[in-house]
């Protein structure tokens, strides 16, 4: 999976299962995404409902 960075940089995800766990660990709140940042390589990512959207479906 390929997903835009803050500054529209394209990123490819190296294991999309792994980032998934990730986000719903570490950035989201009761199964919500909380609006925090997230770093990966270099990449930043505002974990936001379209974000979240994106990545989950």
């Amino acid at each position: 999976m390929i997903i835009k960075d803050l500054d529209d940089r394209e990123y490819k995800i190296p294991n999309l299962e792994e980032f998934k766990n990730h986000i719903k660990k570490y950035h989201t709140v009761n199964g919500k995404p909380d609006g925090s940042l997230h770093e990966e390589n270099g990449y930043y990512f505002r974990v936001d409902y379209n974000f979240y959207k994106e990545l989950f479906g």
